[in-house]
């Protein structure tokens, strides 16, 4: 199966964690499937981290330039506010690990660097109205500089987090420059609409993370799984408008081993034939 052959005008793409094996051997299985890989880094203190070298991320580039294959880049940390006022110049450590990784991945000139922003002290329910402007103000400053390391605000997509009210990010995103990447699993996973949402986003949607949800609520990981989770009509509500408005950005399915990848894009292709039939009838 190759998504090129489905003539979308979105790229899909999937993780770097499909086959159990490391960063360059997943962009070689993925580049003869699908158009974009999201690099899924991780760097424990005085543990294993997966984070590129120099000879690593050429080898990327260049099955990226022979395979077709463009890379989205998720930030390790989420970005915070630059609230250091004994050393006002030093960026706290999240936002040292996001301008790393830009630095590190630069050369694969990346589609997007995603990236969450932490606020969970500040998105319970009461917190006080001038303490939140205040906040915003700060972390807006903090995606401004990582936008700089990028190249520009606008390669930085800020996504939606689970558990966080689905416009938390909005008021930051409208302050800067910056992209958005909608996240469709967490809005299913939290019972939001997401059509909605992406259509709040488009002007500056750059990414779209899709993935099933499982109505299980006993199991610890319900999203990140699937499609074939979801009911067909669902799944459909948001691939036919990024199909009807054609959306230019990526769409990654945001799973992980081969099982979930090959049913979720047989899934996904299920619901682009079932958008085709529906247009030829109208027609």
């Amino acid at each position: 199966m190759n998504v090129r052959t489905w003539q979308l005008p979105f790229r899909v793409g999937a993780t770097s964690y499909i086959i159990e094996a490391d960063l360059v051997a997943n962009a070689g299985f993925l580049a003869q499937h699908v158009q974009d890989m999201q690099l899924v880094l991780f760097d424990l203190p005085g543990g294993p981290s997966n984070l590129p070298d120099v000879a690593t991320v050429q080898r990327l580039a260049e099955i990226g330039a022979h395979g077709d294959l463009s890379y989205t880049v998720h930030l390790i940390d989420d970005l915070t506010d630059w609230d250091t006022p004994s050393h006002p110049a030093t960026p706290p450590p999240a936002l040292r690990s996001a301008q790393d990784v830009i630095v590190r991945t630069q050369a694969l000139t990346p589609w997007a660097w995603v990236a969450h922003l932490d606020g969970r002290h500040v998105r319970a329910q009461g917190y006080p109205e001038a303490a939140l402007a205040a906040w915003r103000v700060q972390i807006a400053a903090s995606v401004a500089r990582v936008g700089q390391a990028a190249g520009g605000e606008t390669r930085l997509a800020i996504e939606n987090l689970e558990g966080y009210p689905p416009t938390f990010v909005t008021p930051v995103v409208a302050a800067t420059a910056a992209s958005r990447c909608v996240d469709v699993g967490h809005l299913w996973l939290d019972g939001h609409d997401p059509v909605e949402h992406l259509l709040a986003a488009w002007p500056r949607l750059r990414v779209v993370h899709l993935h099933g949800v499982s109505a299980d609520v006993a199991i610890a990981h319900r999203d990140h799984r699937s499609l074939t989770l979801m009911p067909p009509t669902q799944l459909d509500r948001v691939v036919h408008l990024l199909l009807a408005r054609r959306f230019t950005g990526v769409l990654t399915l945001e799973i992980f081993g081969e099982a979930d990848f090959w049913s979720s894009l047989h899934a996904l292709e299920a619901s682009v034939q079932r958008y085709r039939r529906t247009q030829a009838n109208a027609g």
